[in-house]
């Protein structure tokens, strides 16, 4: 009633605002009627936690007989220290204990006055108040709770005055506000026994490089400052890995701050359009044709099973006629490749994109051609690595060592890396040209770099709902997608266009200051 009254005095519904839930009550929610946070379910932490602080009548008839439990099973302090351990205190952490080593790099029980109020304004707002999303907001709250310390004399007045003139500082981790995306992916690659549900201290040593997410941050947010509508809801993901599949930057989103969301670079299946092309030129070559062979570019009629037949249509339906299969590639010619498809056989470009480790379910219709089929944007950056490998499998990994901070013991070590030949060094060869040719004259042209050699593919979907550029340097291969969550047509933008610029702006960071090496064993005749 006392909450509800407040509620109403301070001009919101009854039950909107305070909750009225006892620490008791709190408990029985999380343990009992809590649902853990999923963040493939498309939400972000931030509607999670809005959903999970619903105040209804109902909700707190619910909370009442856990309550009561509870306090007949255990003590006051016991209740506390649970509820410590397990509320939500934003930038995905979970306890006191957690949230302290996430935002400021040591145990809470070394915390700082000033820490430790920061720490306990977050209860009330963790979403809002995280020192990650605004620091000047998180001190302010802090110092509400480090005045109402020094009321209640849980501090001294010199203690208060130190709190407030010394004020909780960020760990240089969490101050840059990044990587919290691949900080997920890992611990979900991992068992969970070893990663999210131990109860033991671990080390995790992985693959990322805090400068390359920094670059790839930059990238997003100067094209999307420059080149895009103010106010759009249009996403994007980024994936950048070394040759060997060795993860070094994730962006699962715009939000370089977030953790717990859900990730587009490694949970969204989106239609892959022509970005999926590589490995129908990949089949083709292996079965004997040359990069350098005529083809023709003009409306052709594929026969299906029974009475079905199907007539792909070039982008612009505009058809070249006589051309090389190189320039079909580089201009991304729909014809051709559906063309190519059904002489290489579907079920060899199938297995050539399974053997680059698309692992997402392909469709055996001619339309695989053309990229109708889905998969995640790390799957494609990974498979393209294979192509920048000469030919050979990669599979694409974070961790490299996860041990027993106790005792040094190693539990788990990477599981991934360069796997077996899937097409012949020749075939990567003039793979590799073919997708030179892309940046250098054909559609993928926004995307080259000024100081060194790169090799992409463009890639657009049906309807224009998904914008792909995949590329790689001699250095790194860096795959961007293009979106929206609920599959709305973008308007005016195609792989070559948004996507590719994001990937240049991200790679010309990434290169900054490093030698400029050729891309290997091009075959140019």
């Amino acid at each position: 009633l006392g909450a509800m009254a407040i509620n109403l005095r301070e001009g919101r519904g009854p039950f909107r605002g305070h909750g009225g839930s006892t620490i008791t009550q709190q408990v029985g929610k999380l343990l009992c009627l809590g649902v853990a946070y999923n963040s493939s379910s498309g939400r972000s932490e931030a509607e999670f936690e809005q959903d999970c602080r619903r105040t209804t009548i109902w909700r707190k008839i619910k909370e009442v007989p856990y309550a009561m439990a509870l306090e007949l099973k255990y003590t006051k302090d016991e209740i506390l220290t649970v509820y410590l351990n397990r509320v939500y205190l934003g930038a995905g952490t979970n306890g006191f204990e957690a949230a302290s080593q996430r935002y400021f790099g040591k145990s809470v029980r070394e915390s700082s006055p000033a820490e430790a109020a920061m720490l306990a304004g977050l209860l009330a707002a963790p979403s809002v108040y995280a020192p990650t999303r605004n620091i000047a907001t998180a001190r302010n709250r802090a110092n509400l709770v480090v005045s109402l310390m020094e009321r209640q004399g849980y501090l001294s007045v010199a203690e208060a005055a130190e709190a407030r003139n010394s004020p909780a500082v960020l760990s240089r981790a969490a101050a840059e506000r990044s990587g919290g995306y691949f900080a997920d992916w890992v611990m979900e690659s991992g068992p969970a026994f070893l990663t999210t549900e131990t109860t033991e201290d671990i080390s995790v040593q992985t693959t990322y490089d805090r400068k390359i997410q920094t670059a790839v941050d930059e990238a997003i947010e100067h094209v999307f400052k420059t080149k895009v509508r103010p106010g759009s809801k249009a996403q994007t993901a980024v994936v950048v890995m070394s040759r060997d599949g060795a993860v070094r930057a994730i962006a699962g989103g715009r939000d370089a701050r977030a953790a717990g969301q859900f990730n587009r670079a490694t949970q969204a299946r989106r239609q892959t359009g022509s970005a999926f092309k590589p490995f129908v030129y990949a089949a083709a070559l292996e079965s004997g044709i040359e990069f350098d062979d005529p083809v023709e570019d003009r409306p052709v009629t594929i026969k299906m099973t029974g009475s079905k037949s199907w007539t792909p249509k070039n982008y612009k339906r505009q058809y070249a006629g006589k051309v090389s299969i190189a320039d079909a590639f580089a201009q991304s010619s729909n014809v051709v490749a559906a063309v190519l498809g059904e002489i290489a056989g579907r079920a060899k470009v199938k297995d050539m994109a399974s053997g680059f480790g698309i692992r997402s379910r392909l469709i055996d219709t001619p339309a695989i051609a053309l990229g109708a089929s889905e998969a995640t944007l790390i799957e494609m950056t990974g498979a393209y690595a294979g192509i920048m490998n000469g030919g050979r499998s990669v599979t694409p990994y974070g961790l490299v060592e996860l041990k027993l901070r106790s005792d040094g013991t190693t539990l788990m070590e990477k599981a991934g890396g360069i796997g077996k030949r899937v097409i012949s060094d020749s075939t990567a060869r003039q793979l590799t040209h073919m997708m030179m040719r892309v940046i250098k004259d054909g559609t993928g042209q926004r995307a080259a770099l000024s100081d060194r050699e790169a090799a992409g593919k463009t890639g657009t979907t049906q309807g224009a709902r998904d914008a792909w550029f995949i590329g790689f340097t001699a250095d790194y291969v860096a795959g961007v997608w293009m979106g929206y969550d609920d599959n709305t047509p973008l308007v005016g933008v195609t792989g070559g266009g948004l996507p590719a610029e994001i990937w240049r702006e991200a790679m010309t960071r990434i290169h900054s200051g490093t030698a400029s090496l050729p891309l290997r064993g091009l075959r140019t005749r």
